[in-house]
């Protein structure tokens, strides 16, 4: 950091060592959430367990009953970085999640997706999606004129490809076509492929999606956010870490449908793609998302958000 001498550290929200080492040079330091906003409030449930925003006083204040123990956690994880920043010769910081830059933390997902809150910190900002992919040339679909279905699972879960499997399966029978990618995570493409589908071990999500109808995935926010930019409707299938969260996301704002661990089968996916289908509403909805995500391009307002960062501190500074 000395020889490269920043103006401004950025630092993932998973990535403590940034903001540490930031707080050592005295550098101004700016926090990126590649998601949803994780910090808890009273009256709304837990993040990354999947729970939905509750619609009733009842449900808000059974929510709230919770807080204590949520509230336990993050001190302890306070506590557990104040440690570190000691060590490393800085101050303890006194609220939680100690760890999101206050100065400016970049929100990298569609505020459609965010709940509303009563204490939203204001540096704390909403940029929009911040989307990439390595560049791939198109795949070749399966024929026909029916509704496109992408079969879009984790890099990272689900290795034995229990998703996919349940989807080919379960969207063998209908009028769709399906193309589906393995991400070269399972090793070998699924023993069954029906008619209407095929498998291919990778494929860009930026050229595909556009021509589907819906995307069945794990909910891995990066999948979700394209799918939506490109006005698709997502079948969240999660599988771990903030997936649930994210599936909870899109069907409370009306994009999409969350499809439990157990209701992840064969019968499971095939009703939640029907329903898709079968609804205008929710694809309206991914349309108003993709307009909006056209509009405000994450990328350009994460950069003039840094940039006006930047220009405070160095102003502050003089």
């Amino acid at each position: 950091m000395r020889t490269f001498d920043p103006d401004v550290v950025v630092s993932d929200i998973l990535t403590a060592v940034g903001g540490l080492a930031a707080g050592v040079e005295g550098r101004p330091f700016a926090t990126l959430i590649p998601h949803v906003l994780p910090t808890s409030e009273a009256g709304l449930p837990p993040y990354s367990i999947g729970a939905r925003l509750p619609r009733t006083a009842f449900g808000r204040r059974a929510w709230g009953l919770m807080q204590p123990l949520l509230r336990r956690g993050e001190v302890r994880g306070r506590d557990e970085l104040n440690a570190a920043r000691a060590k490393v010769g800085l101050a303890a910081l006194d609220y939680t999640h100690n760890g999101i830059s206050r100065d400016l933390a970049l929100v990298a997902t569609f505020p459609q997706l965010e709940y509303p809150r009563r204490d939203w910190h204001p540096a704390f900002q909403v940029t929009g999606p911040l989307l990439w992919e390595r560049p791939f040339g198109d795949v070749e679909l399966p024929p026909g004129d029916e509704p496109l279905v992408l079969i879009a699972p984790s890099t990272s879960q689900d290795p034995g490809g229990r998703m996919i499997s349940a989807a080919l399966e379960g969207l063998a029978g209908e009028p769709v076509r399906v193309i589906a990618t393995t991400n070269r995570v399972g090793g070998e493409t699924p023993e069954r492929v029906p008619a209407n589908a095929r498998v291919v071990d990778w494929l860009s999500y930026a050229r595909t999606m556009p021509l589907c109808a819906a995307v069945v995935c794990h909910a891995g926010h990066g999948t979700v956010a394209r799918a939506l930019s490109c006005g698709v409707p997502v079948v969240g299938c999660p599988a771990a870490g903030d997936m649930a969260e994210n599936a909870s996301r899109i069907a409370w704002a009306g994009c999409g449908v969350s499809l439990p661990r157990r209701l992840v089968t064969p019968r499971g996916i095939g009703l939640a793609v029907r329903r898709l289908l079968d609804d205008p509403a929710i694809a309206s909805r991914a349309g108003e998302l993709a307009s909006w995500a056209a509009g405000h391009d994450g990328g350009q307002t994460a950069a003039m958000a840094l940039e006006a960062f930047v220009y405070e501190t160095a102003h502050a500074a003089d």
